[in-house]
């Protein structure tokens, strides 16, 4: 099957942590998304986008804000916004980026035209991805990721985005810290680990196989 070696950075991160995945081509956005939680460890508690400025369009498993662009769309469709129907600008606004399910639309496209796709995950903590396409595999005997190689461990979920972690790292990596203890105890909690590459890559064949593979 046709498939795809991507890239996955954690944009500031220092040192970099990154991860060099071979995902198959015809996936959705909700699988990449899978994907680069298991490769990158993260554990799928928050809510998540691709964005694409370009065309106007939000990916998102964000709820509340797809129902909420269908509710305006169906309403005012046909019809022009005015400051009577719409005095704040909230509709305009609201319409203004088509915002579709990530279940719905696949990569394959977007991938191979854009080359380097952003994903943001956590909107508190703001943890952005930058994904890149270095190859386009014409045979790829799995159904499901493979990580090829990588660096870095995830940071630990709510830490409070890359300034927290690199507070975190400093009493983590100090045990003279007054506060090294408590946090070695809160990371554990929030299972922080060195990145392990067959951990990663049984997950990814365990939970992402393609149910009609062989």
């Amino acid at each position: 099957m046709k498939a795809y070696q991507i890239k996955i950075e954690l944009v500031d991160s220092k040192p970099l942590i990154w991860r060099r995945v071979i995902i198959p081509a015809d996936i959705t956005f909700k699988r990449l998304h899978d994907t680069i939680q298991f490769a990158m460890d993260w554990w799928d508690s928050h809510l998540y986008e691709f964005e694409f400025s370009q065309e106007k369009l939000r990916i998102t498993n964000d709820k509340e804000a797809y129902e909420a662009f269908k509710f305006y769309q169906k309403k005012f469709k046909g019809k022009t916004l005015t400051k009577h129907n719409d005095p704040h600008g909230f509709i305009a606004r609201t319409l203004e980026t088509v915002i579709r399910q990530p279940q719905t639309i696949k990569i394959d496209r977007y991938l191979e035209e854009y080359k380097t796709l952003t994903y943001i995950y956590d909107f508190g903590d703001d943890w952005q991805h930058q994904i890149k396409l270095e190859k386009i595999i014409a045979e790829y005997q799995f159904g499901y990721p493979t990580i090829l190689e990588g660096e870095g461990a995830c940071p630990p979920e709510d830490v409070g985005g890359i300034p927290g972690y690199e507070k975190f790292l400093r009493v983590w990596n100090n045990p003279k810290h007054p506060d090294h203890e408590e946090m070695h105890q809160w990371g554990e909690s929030q299972h922080y680990r060195d990145f392990d590459i067959a951990f990663e890559n049984d997950l990814l064949k365990t939970c992402l196989k393609i149910k009609t593979m062989k």
